[in-house]
């Protein structure tokens, strides 16, 4: 099973966010730095999005309304459940977390990967991914205004303001200028990836250090951890039979639905952790624990998931009609000797 390098730096972000906070006047310029890039951030989003391409994958509604619902539907109704768990095995804070991971969009990345892997259809794991992303941007902190109310530790009508002007505004800005920067952000885009990482790993610091100085981190233990695991691991199980055998209850082929299965179970890291920072502010290092929890054991589970499907597809199949002529041609075989 594989395990994301990317986690590692994340957790070495949070170990260092631990020894070492930022306080004071750093803090201050730590979170000014971890405002443009999140900015940055969902400006690139913007100039790598084709619109052409969006609109190609228009022609598929059917699987992208599939995995929209199970994204910002289905998910935010297995959170809301899971209300039930609190205080026996989750806390208030831990459980607001999860709630937010189901709230997050899907990612593009991994699921196109994964799809790939299973040879499902790719291209429509790309729109889907990308139309995910694209509404979470609105709805994601829709849901949570309706959902989460004021249990985000300061979240209100205004985080929604910033949400348009540190995410939408960027966005749009990058669509609108992609014709001018879309080659140069396609051929460098190795380059612009790390970009992007770089600029999560700061958020990251930035929401654990204000943790750290708040001191919230004393309110979860070790037991309550390993109960997280356990509701997320039941909640990603969920997710993938849900996606897997949901597709082909409503008649989609083994392409789709490994398509489904792979954009419909899973969130985003990415997107997740800059709009956690906007909206939980000094609570964001415990409302995106969860969230990257679920991450590694998303990209563990699914890439035994695509490596079991690519095998069942390169798997011949037996027929009735072959099995028989087997049996026949192994009953009718003569001894030498």
């Amino acid at each position: 099973m594989p395990v994301d390098p990317y986690i590692l730096l994340l957790l070495g972000t949070v170990g260092l966010a631990a020894l070492l906070p930022a306080r004071g006047t750093a803090a201050d310029v730590a979170s000014g730095a971890s405002t443009a890039a999140i900015a940055f951030l969902f400006f690139l989003y913007g100039a790598r999005l084709s619109t052409r391409e969006a609109v190609e994958g228009l022609k598929h509604w059917r699987l992208h309304t599939t995995v929209l619902a199970c994204t910002f539907v289905v998910f935010p109704l297995l959170g809301l459940a899971a209300r039930g768990l609190v205080p026996t095995l989750l806390t208030g804070p831990l459980y607001t977390g999860l709630l937010f991971l189901t709230l997050v969009p899907s990612t593009i990345q991994s699921s196109i990967a994964f799809t790939s892997i299973a040879r499902g259809n790719v291209p429509a794991a790309i729109c889907a991914g990308s139309f995910s992303s694209l509404a979470g941007i609105v709805v994601t902190p829709l849901l949570a205004a309706a959902l989460l109310g004021n249990s985000g530790g300061g979240f209100s009508a205004d985080s929604l303001v910033r949400i348009v002007l540190q995410l939408l505004v960027p966005f749009l800005a990058g669509q609108v200028l992609r014709r001018w920067i879309g080659g140069f952000v396609t051929r460098h885009k190795k380059v612009l990836g790390l970009v992007d990482r770089g600029s999560i790993l700061l958020v990251v610091y930035t929401a654990f250090s204000e943790g750290m100085v708040q001191g919230i981190w004393h309110q979860v233990s070790a037991v309550r951890l390993a109960g997280l695991l356990v509701v997320e691991a039941v909640l990603l199980a969920v997710m993938l039979a849900l996606t897997w055998y949901g597709g082909k209850a409503l008649g989609f082929g083994r392409e789709d639905r490994i398509a489904i299965q792979f954009a419909g179970s899973k969130k985003s890291l990415a997107s997740g952790l800059p709009m956690a920072s906007v909206l939980f502010g000094a609570h964001a290092s415990l409302a995106v624990l969860p969230l990257m929890l679920f991450h590694q054991m998303q990209l563990m589970v699914c890439a035994v998931i695509a490596k079991r499907r690519a095998r069942d597809r390169e798997r011949p199949a037996v027929t009735p009609e072959s099995a028989a002529g087997t049996r026949t041609a192994v009953g009718t075989g003569t001894r030498s000797g």
